[in-house]
């Protein structure tokens, strides 16, 4: 199933460079703040209060930060590939180095859900997963994520 209706070719970014969880953060939040018009704080917040609940360090080097906000007129995608892994207090205490950041609506419900399952399916796919960690630049990482997958992981 293709994120093509989550994640935009400019909301890619093949070498974010952070040392921290914390950075990684914030760094996702101007970045999703240019392409969506929100703000960066109130996304940034979003992120954080999520994260309070528990990291979004899904292990395998994964982390899917994720929030819902108000006036969202619809599900938000943007991956990063970091130059390197860091510490995002994952389940598996393996540093992090694929991060897929997801906005949604406050009404999304159910749409969330089957949002953030798709993207943990396609993330914990080795292959993908090893695809996204060779390509170095954007539009390679965007076919990887958005090409119709033939394995059923």
């Amino acid at each position: 199933m293709p994120l093509s209706d989550l994640v935009a070719p400019n909301a890619v970014y093949p070498s974010l460079r952070v040392n921290s969880k914390k950075q990684a953060l914030q760094e996702l939040a101007e970045r999703a703040a240019e392409l969506t018009g929100r703000s960066e704080r109130e996304i940034f917040e979003t992120l954080l209060q999520r994260e309070r609940l528990g990291s979004t360090g899904v292990g395998n080097g994964i982390a899917i930060p994720h929030g819902k906000m108000a006036k969202m007129d619809r599900l938000f995608g943007l991956f990063a590939r970091l130059e390197k892994p860091i510490d995002f207090e994952a389940l598996d205490g393996e540093p992090v180095d694929l991060i897929f950041l997801l906005l949604a609506p406050e009404s999304a419900g159910a749409d969330h859900l089957k949002a953030l399952a798709r993207i943990a399916r396609l993330l914990r796919d080795q292959d993908i997963a090893q695809r996204l960690r060779a390509s170095r630049d954007a539009q390679a990482l965007y076919v990887v994520l958005t090409q119709p997958q033939t394995t059923t992981a």
